[in-house]
């Protein structure tokens, strides 16, 4: 088999990890009765989307740290949720949660490198209503959740053992060893970077909330997916994939919804998502946001139904805003960088 074949059939393999990741949890709640918490497993299934192609002794740091990470932070969405979502605590953890993934990226070589996941989950689950009753179902949901993507992800690792060497030829070379640089806590490009995406993240979030548009978390989700990571260099063209990856969710997302589906088909909606987000999140992030945009505004739809067109126009509106600020700080920062150069 070709190189470019085995890339292709570890990618297949992974988005299909993904997809059982997200579906199992999400059939189980509608067994039960209790899609309305599928916003929980759902961002904890977000696991399966890392380690892939990396060799398994390093594939356990990558996904055991997301596992640990995606529960902390969507506990953390639900501790806030139940306070009633304080404006500063809210902005704090935020904050914080940047910083641990953009840090968590530079240091251990994460892919996706985007916190982006991070902030969904933890501005979601503080915008969805929460009872302290409720707290410890939803987190223990996305902890299962996490843990069944875990398990999903190392499973190849004991067919290996158990094949052993007479079963080796019938196993993907696992090709990817991420750069592993704990040093990254002390350089300044990454603190700096932190700096920027946070005070981009926190201006796009109080424009949002002066306009008193829907839920201002999209214009902040947004700033965070278009922002450069540490030692990257902005792009325009690129921020405006991801702009246009965005609107292209939202819009999907609004057809979907528009239709009133079943719940039944709002999880196969979800599952598709889920293997094709796998499929295009190494390759092109933009595209990718297509289908990360509409899984998570129909998860979070199933805790706190909206109408369709004001959820969609908020939505674009909260998109444009958090590019706006993206462009901005980005472009102002490269004229401050310039203009220090030129100077003698």
């Amino acid at each position: 088999m070709t190189e470019a074949a085995s890339s292709r059939t570890l990618e297949l393999e992974a988005a299909t990890r993904a997809a059982i990741a997200v579906a199992v949890p999400l059939t189980v709640l509608l067994i039960v009765g209790r899609i309305d918490l599928a916003v929980y497993a759902s961002f904890g299934s977000f696991t399966a989307l890392y380690g892939r192609s990396e060799p398994y002794r390093v594939r356990l740091v990558s996904v055991s740290t997301a596992a640990i990470s995606l529960t902390a932070t969507i506990a953390l969405g639900v501790l806030l949720a139940c306070l009633g979502t304080p404006l500063v605590p809210t902005a704090t953890a935020l904050v914080a949660v940047i910083a641990f993934g953009i840090l968590a990226h530079a240091s251990l070589g994460w892919i996706p490198g985007q916190p982006v996941f991070f902030v969904f989950a933890l501005l979601v689950c503080a915008a969805v209503p929460t009872t302290w009753a409720e707290a410890p179902v939803a987190i223990g949901l996305a902890a299962a959740s996490a843990a069944l993507s875990w398990l999903l992800c190392m499973s190849g690792w004991m067919l290996r053992t158990l094949g052993g060497q007479r079963m080796a030829h019938r196993f993907r070379p696992l090709h990817r060893t991420p750069v592993r640089r704990l040093a990254a806590v002390r350089d300044a490009v990454v603190w700096r970077t932190i700096a920027a995406t946070s005070g981009a993240a926190l201006l796009a979030g109080a424009i949002a909330l002066l306009l008193g548009i829907g839920r201002p978390y999209w214009a902040v989700v947004t700033v965070v997916a278009v922002m450069p990571l540490a030692h990257a260099s902005f792009s325009f063209s690129r921020s405006l994939h991801r702009t246009l990856g965005t609107i292209g969710g939202v819009v999907v997302a609004g057809l979907v919804l528009a239709a009133s589906p079943p719940a039944i088909v709002i999880v196969v909606f979800a599952v598709v998502c889920q293997f094709v987000i796998e499929l295009l999140i190494g390759k092109s992030y933009g595209l990718a946001l297509v289908f990360i945009t509409p899984l998570a505004l129909t998860m979070s739809n199933l805790s706190q139904p909206s109408e369709v067109l004001p959820l969609v126009t908020d939505r674009v509106v909260e998109t444009a805003v958090g590019v706006a600020v993206a462009i901005m700080l980005v472009a102002a920062r490269r004229w401050w960088v310039s203009r220090r150069a030129a100077t003698p």
